[in-house]
């Protein structure tokens, strides 16, 4: 059953609409990527009233309060980075969402679980132990989970870090009431647009472009790499014939599946690679 968000806090239309960004289990990289804005930033303040945000402001709300790491709310737009790795951080998800008329996902951590995420293939004990000297004094959680695991989500803005130009995008959309704009096409179609040669066709390089949500511009590609999947899973991603690419560039399954479980480890559209590679196993490239 979803989670009770509470009452709708609605907007309040005597003033500008409250902006607040929260931080969860995450390196901070999307939300700097909101203060790299710089003059855009400037003219969005003037729009918006940023009441929480803890990587700009100690007070909330720009008074002499300080902020908390709960809010007080309400606030029009949430955008939420980090992933949930606690239990603290699942109950405060929740008082964030009761407290956000619209709330937004902001990066590869809060929309698949991040890096972080590798901990659900193995056992977290195995992890406390070889890094933490007192294991026994850590609190976490067995898996780290997207924000969407959590609480209703209004959208989800992928890459690690999104991208700034995208960010705007879904800010501007919401102050003027509609729809972002963000595309859902692959990396592929960014290629095309930059004139870059597939590295994959001119070269044997293995990349995920074909099934990598658009957003870098095809930055790896660029510069003769192959993509390597920050941005996520593009929409309907055709994962049988993308591991079969990539194991005849010479990938070995374990190499594939490693591909696979970087930046959105917890993708639910990646969920099918380990299959797949096990069946390539059965006809080896050629």
């Amino acid at each position: 059953m979803a989670p009770d968000t509470g009452p709708d806090p609605g907007p309040d239309t005597g003033r500008r609409p409250a902006l607040a960004v929260w931080k969860f289990a995450s390196c901070d990289g999307c939300q700097l990527t909101l203060l790299d804005c710089e003059d855009e930033l400037l003219g969005l303040t003037e729009r918006v009233r940023v009441d929480h945000f803890l990587e700009m402001t100690p007070v909330e709300g720009g008074g002499p309060e300080r902020a908390r790491l709960d809010g007080r709310g309400p606030y029009d737009l949430s955008l939420v980075e980090g992933s949930i790795t606690t239990a603290e951080d699942a109950e405060r998800i929740r008082h964030v969402r009761r407290i956000s008329r619209y709330l937004v996902t902001i990066g590869a951590c809060a929309t698949a679980g991040g890096i972080q995420a590798l901990r659900n293939f193995a056992h977290v004990e195995d992890f406390l132990a070889a890094v933490y000297a007192r294991p026994e004094y850590i609190g976490t959680l067995e898996t780290s989970t997207p924000i969407s695991a959590h609480v209703p989500v209004d959208f989800e803005l992928r890459g690690c870090p999104i991208d700034r130009r995208q960010l705007l995008e879904v800010v501007t959309a919401h102050l003027a009431g509609r729809k972002p704009s963000i595309s859902s096409h692959s990396v592929c179609f960014e290629c095309k647009r930059r004139g870059t040669t597939c590295v994959t066709v001119a070269h044997g390089t293995p990349c995920l472009g074909p099934v990598t949500h658009a957003g870098c511009g095809a930055i790896c590609p660029a510069y003769g790499r192959g993509c390597y999947g920050c941005f996520g899973p593009s929409a309907a991603p055709n994962l049988r014939s993308m591991v079969a690419e990539l194991r005849h560039d010479g990938m070995s399954e374990r190499d594939v599946q490693r591909v696979f479980r970087t930046f959105n480890a917890a993708s639910p559209e990646h969920a099918p690679v380990p299959d797949l590679a096990a069946e390539e196993r059965q006809n080896p490239p050629s």
